[in-house]
């Protein structure tokens, strides 16, 4: 995992309209930037439409909520028309932000070992600096301990 205090490592990536997106692009607004394992998924669904549920409260704030999976941009514009999400999802089939995060670990599953994303969420401030890390988030209360953190509750 990345520290708090560290420069958000830039990168640049296909949203789910094809178009490229640079995380320098957005200098000068909070960034809630979360990694999660994969599209029409129950838990990555639920995450995701809880972010749009929520969309209207980090709008209000002036903060950019970013997705990022090794999911096709193709995928990603399927995910988002089909649940309504108004936010940007970033396509990483290489694994480029992803293994710059840190979140392409070990993970087991029913006794299973493999190598995945695991569910995290960066805050990161408008000079481009991670000022929170998440890690192994739940999918159901992720969007709204993001915004009681930037209510500062937490």
């Amino acid at each position: 995992m990345l520290e708090k205090g560290v420069k958000a490592p830039d990168f640049t990536l296909i949203n789910q309209e094809g178009e490229p997106v640079s995380l320098s692009g957005f200098l000068g607004k909070k960034v809630v930037l979360y990694f999660y394992p994969k599209d029409n998924t129950p838990g990555c669904t639920r995450q995701a439409c809880a972010f749009a549920g929520s969309y209207e409260a980090f709008k209000a704030r002036d903060v950019v909520v970013i997705g990022v999976s090794k999911d096709s941009a193709a995928s990603h514009a399927k995910f988002a028309q089909k649940y309504g999400l108004p936010f940007i999802l970033l396509s990483d089939p290489e694994l480029q932000a992803i293994k710059a995060y840190d979140v392409w670990q070990e993970k087991k599953l029913y006794g299973k070992v493999s190598m995945g994303v695991v569910r995290t969420t960066y805050v990161i401030d408008e000079q481009g600096m991670i000022e929170k890390v998440m890690p192994k988030v739940k999918p159901d209360t992720n969007a709204a301990e993001i915004l009681a953190y930037l209510a500062g509750e937490k």
